[in-house]
């Protein structure tokens, strides 16, 4: 069993999602350290990139910004590192399959582990065409996680299920990532179909934007994915009332998720 799945052990676990290098690498490092320290064990960090199609327009509009100050992969896994060697973390990338082939398949897997990152999420990759990239991440230890969709068949889910490492990746709806009213009808059963395909913890995101709605997700699921909601806390928040911020948002979504 991987560190990151082991870290499951301890209770549902709040995985906040952040840009790295937006608004600015010192900022994203701060919200980082302010998430380690509310009790988030397991971060997600995105790589920003000029076409990401998994996510809606509060994602791709952090992306843009990132780029436009020429935040680069190696900068953020530099930024990565820095806060790793200091912490107990275990950092997960997500990243598009673009950037790993044309860093180099097992030269991203060297620095990205060597940066301290333990898991990969690749929205686009599928699991037909990723034996190059989780040959690559088995040998530098790093889990690769797959995303289930609920359209996704029962051979297929079985097939993610299988071939992922840390956790599986359940998203919450169909569409691309952005904070939602309300969570869809069949998101339990969903829950359900996919854990009933692996022996790894589920966490589920896209679309979950309130401690309430973090609470339901949690009764069925083993971990909670915000991230478009962060962007939103960012851009509203004075840089000076960041980490305070940072620390009430984590704490009350961590206290709904424990409820009973």
């Amino acid at each position: 069993m991987s560190r990151i799945s082991e870290r499951f052990a301890s209770g549902k676990l709040l995985i906040p999602y952040i840009m790295g290098g937006w608004p600015d690498m010192a900022t994203s490092a701060a919200v980082f350290r302010a998430f380690i320290k509310v009790g988030c064990p397991v971060i997600e960090i995105g790589i920003p990139y000029s076409d990401p199609v998994a996510d809606g327009p509060t994602i791709q509009r952090a992306s843009e910004r990132a780029l436009d100050k020429g935040v680069n992969t190696d900068q953020v896994l530099n930024m990565i590192a820095g806060v790793a060697a200091e912490t107990d973390v275990s950092p997960v990338l997500m990243v598009y399959y673009n950037l790993i082939y044309r860093y180099g398949i097992k030269r991203f897997a060297q620095a990205a582990r060597r940066a301290g990152v333990e898991g990969l999420i690749v929205p686009d990759l599928t699991v037909e065409e990723s034996h190059d990239w989780r040959s690559a991440a088995e040998d530098y230890d790093i889990d690769t996680i797959f995303l289930a969709s609920p359209t996704s068949s029962e051979e297929r889910l079985a097939k993610i299920g299988g071939l992922a490492k840390g956790f599986v990746y359940a998203v919450s709806l169909t569409g691309v990532t952005g904070a939602r009213a309300a969570l869809p009808e069949y998101l339990k059963e969903f829950i359900a179909r996919v854990k009933s395909n692996t022996e790894l913890p589920v966490a589920v995101g896209f679309g979950i934007s309130q401690p309430e709605q973090a609470a339901e997700v949690a009764r069925s699921a083993d971990g909670v994915i915000i991230g478009s909601a962060i962007i939103d806390l960012i851009e509203r928040t004075p840089t000076e009332r960041l980490t305070r911020t940072i620390n009430e948002f984590g704490a009350g979504f961590l206290s709904a998720m424990r409820q009973p």
